[in-house]
């Protein structure tokens, strides 16, 4: 078990996340209703930029965050990355810590934009470049999802907490994948074609995707970004990939290697599978790689 740094209790760090959390949901609610009652999304998109928006959603919980942290835990030496400060400026982001907190402050912009409930706050701690422990904040579910490092569980303000089922053993074909609504490529599609799984749901954000898996609605999730092209980021997958670990499942690369944090461009570039059952997870990589080798799908795998 990983100690976290003197002076940090783990029980009162997780109601600290608690309470902050919540703050957050607030916030993205009081925005998501303002876009649902008019026609106020030129007003919240700061960046006027709808295929990589920027809203001012991003932008208040990106500073409540930062900010509850940094004063409550003011001398603690852990460093801070999100997804806006590094868009802000990606040249100024010390993370030169063994501990690092990654944030991403409304993860899935388009469906919020676009009005759906498919979207997510992620923060997550890591440890020397590997998640240890984290939440995703699911607003309009009324959901926080949260990993001690141990345990996994589901708060929600308003309804009764959910209980974690165990995952069952299923072929790929018995298994229900859950994909990309608005970052899908024909590459990917044609991959989940050949697959040939039982069922297909799309949804935004990979912290809604995870969360899926979790409560056992889907199986699966495949990550696929081409070569010199956008992929997701640090911040897309450290605080899902602690949840969906602690309660069970697994987050690999395609050759089943664990992820690796931190890099230059803060890229998760390739092809990464989430599944729900780490005793499965390796073999669900071999069978993803031969189809795709038999169908000569993604032919600069190695």
């Amino acid at each position: 078990m990983v100690k976290l740094p003197e002076g940090v209790d783990i029980n009162n760090l997780i109601d600290d996340l608690r309470i902050f959390s919540w703050e957050a949901a607030d916030i993205l609610l009081q925005y998501s209703q303002i876009l649902k009652k008019s026609d106020y999304k030129k007003n919240i998109l700061k960046n006027g930029n709808e295929k990589d928006p920027v809203t001012k959603a991003d932008l208040d919980v990106n500073d409540l965050i930062l900010k509850r942290m940094q004063s409550k835990y003011p001398s603690i030496g852990w460093k801070y990355l999100s997804e806006e400060n590094a868009k802000a400026d990606p040249n100024n982001c010390d993370i030169n810590s063994d501990w690092v907190w990654i944030l991403d402050p409304l993860d899935g912009t388009k469906d919020f934009l676009q009005g759906t409930d498919n979207y997510a706050m992620h923060f997550a701690l890591n440890f020397k470049n590997k998640p240890f422990l984290g939440v995703v904040l699911i607003p309009e579910r009324d959901e926080l999802w949260i990993s001690n490092g141990v345990n996994v569980w589901c708060d929600r303000r308003q309804h009764i907490n959910l209980k974690l089922n165990s995952f069952p053993n299923k072929s790929l074909c018995e298994m229900t994948l859950v994909t990309s609504k608005n970052h899908s490529n024909p590459t990917l599609m044609n991959l989940i074609d050949k697959i040939c799984f039982k069922n297909v749901v799309t949804m935004g954000s990979i912290g809604c995707k995870i969360a899926s898996i979790i409560r056992g609605e889907s199986d699966i999730y495949i990550s696929l970004s081409l070569p010199d092209k956008s992929s997701p980021k640090d911040w897309d997958f450290a605080a899902p990939e602690v949840i969906l670990k602690t309660a069970g499942g697994a987050v690999t690369n395609l050759e089943n290697e664990e992820l690796c944090y931190e890099k230059a461009n803060f890229d998760q570039a390739g092809i990464i599978i989430a599944s729900n059952n780490k005793n499965m997870h390796s073999k669900i990589c071999f069978q993803i790689k031969e189809i795709i080798k038999k169908y000569d799908i993604y032919p600069f795998i190695t």
